[in-house]
């Protein structure tokens, strides 16, 4: 291929990039000059060439591994994965310990009855301690995704949760359905959560993160609330945030107005 006519498949790839967000995020500059703009995007990405960009992000085979979710948005989808790793790379983590981590998880489960403020950083430690690296990442246009979990090496794993200011239900919902595919999924796999059930290990990470948060014995008793005593009851029963429980209920019930002013909405400062 000529040079000139290199440089224009180039150009064509850089419109499939949220550059604008990526500017606005202050992860490149601005800039009017293209050709300039594709080096840095490139450098976002770290790589050298739009070719080995391919190599990492559309090679069939690790297309192969991927959730079938990122086929229809590669550019958005890599840029908050890319955000992701870079966030996750700077994070200071021990060899990965899958017995920590649950013990770890189990400890995160209490912190979900805090702020943001007063949680993330200890999350964070409790989970890097055991070898995962906790991303958190405003979501971009294109991908309104909840997570996603990818091995950065065969001894840290990346959690990667969207920011949305979602309900802490949501939130910590995703948090441990994420957690879920760590434990139980393998290390070559990038996995993301879209709310989709087709995919079995998904379905897998749901069931995870719902009996890990409330047991299904509960969800009977659950069903049948009709007061927020009841709900704050079993929240301090369980050692978890009322809004979980709230959760839970509008979740069995499709009730979705009940008990509203017991779920937190989180407004976050990072990212």
């Amino acid at each position: 291929m000529k040079e000139r006519d290199r440089l224009q498949a180039d150009l064509e790839w850089l419109k499939t990039i949220p550059t604008a967000e990526l500017t606005d995020r202050g992860l490149l500059h601005q800039t009017e000059d293209k050709t300039g703009l594709l080096r840095e995007a490139l450098a976002f990405y770290g790589v050298s060439s739009v070719g080995a960009w391919r190599e990492i992000w559309e090679n069939p085979a690790i297309a192969a591994r991927r959730s079938p979710c990122f086929e229809s948005q590669p550019g958005p989808a890599s840029a908050w994965i890319r955000q992701g790793e870079l966030q996750a790379h700077r994070i200071a983590c021990k060899l990965f310990d899958k017995a920590l981590f649950q013990h770890a998880l189990q400890a995160i489960r209490s912190l979900t009855r805090e702020e943001p403020e007063k949680f993330e950083s200890e999350m964070k430690r409790l989970c890097s301690e055991a070898g995962v690296a906790v991303a958190l990442v405003p979501e971009m246009k294109k991908v309104p995704w909840n997570g996603a979990t990818k091995w950065l090496s065969p001894h840290k794993a990346m959690i990667l949760l969207c920011l949305r200011g979602k309900g802490e239900d949501k939130f910590w919902f995703s948090f441990f359905h994420e957690a879920g595919h760590v434990l139980n999924d393998s290390k070559k796999d990038l996995l993301i959560n879209n709310g989709s059930r087709e995919d079995p290990r998904e379905v897998r990470a749901d069931e995870f993160a719902a009996e890990f948060l409330i047991p299904a014995r509960y969800n009977e008793e659950i069903k049948k609330f009709r007061s927020n005593k009841e709900v704050l009851s079993l929240a301090g029963r369980l050692n978890i945030s009322p809004g979980i429980v709230a959760g839970r209920y509008q979740f069995l019930t499709d009730r979705w107005d009940y008990f509203k002013n017991l779920i937190r909405n989180f407004q976050w400062k990072t990212g």
